[in-house]
């Protein structure tokens, strides 16, 4: 009687589960795949960095509009993991945006990502990167302000820039052109040239002095 009794309760409790609704039964599945093949678009040309932080190399950029595919975000970062035209790396999440429920939407406000955890290099092997003190954050561009197009400056800048190097300057986030720096980054003049540089999260980059904007970012 015990065993008639225990395999009518087991045949119950199958039968619960299989009248559960198909979408409560694939809803987490969908979520999951959806997430690992998230296909995000750079709204401005982006930064690829080895790491996740500006302290970072760059090994690359995603141009406006380009496509990257995103395998999954740092937990509590808006620094992803993403691939583009072969290259794997990380881009800031601010300025990608991916298609949610027929909507564009900024990736660093998509919940569903999968987190991924960066494994930094070992300070024996010489490629230790020491996390900087960050001295403010960018100053981001109205919401109606067109957005910047210059041709690349001419080659004598960029020789001026390099030959001339300034005192690296680290700020929150990612620099992107249209970003504004802060009052307190300094900002040197480009002879016979109507901009001004600085070296801002690992790059140089051109600025309009009355604006503070970067106009130019050489990667």
């Amino acid at each position: 009687m015990q065993t008639r009794s225990t395999l009518l309760i087991a045949a119950c409790a199958a039968a619960a589960a299989l009248s559960q609704p198909a979408s409560a039964q694939t809803t987490t599945t969908t979520v999951t795949t959806v997430a690992r093949q998230t296909t995000a678009m750079a709204t401005t040309p982006l930064n690829i960095r080895s790491g996740p932080g500006p302290e970072y190399p760059v090994i690359g950029a995603i141009p406006t509009n380009g496509q990257a595919v995103i395998a999954g975000c740092v937990e509590g970062s808006l620094w992803c993991q993403i691939s583009y035209n072969g290259t794997q790396g990380w881009a800031y999440s601010q300025y990608m945006t991916a298609m949610v429920e027929g909507r564009p939407l900024a990736v660093s406000e998509i919940r569903e990502l999968p987190p991924v955890t960066y494994a930094a290099p070992p300070a024996n092997t010489g490629t230790a990167i020491v996390r900087p003190t960050y001295s403010g954050n960018f100053v981001a561009p109205m919401a109606t302000t067109a957005p910047l197009s210059i041709a690349p400056p001419p080659s004598t800048v960029q020789t001026y820039i390099v030959q001339n190097p300034r005192p690296q300057v680290y700020l929150n986030g990612e620099v992107v052109e249209g970003a504004g720096l802060p009052p307190d980054v300094a900002l040197t003049p480009v002879p016979d040239s109507d901009y001004q540089y600085a070296y801002v999260n690992g790059v140089p980059v051109l600025v309009e002095p009355a604006t503070r904007r970067v106009r130019y970012i050489y990667r």
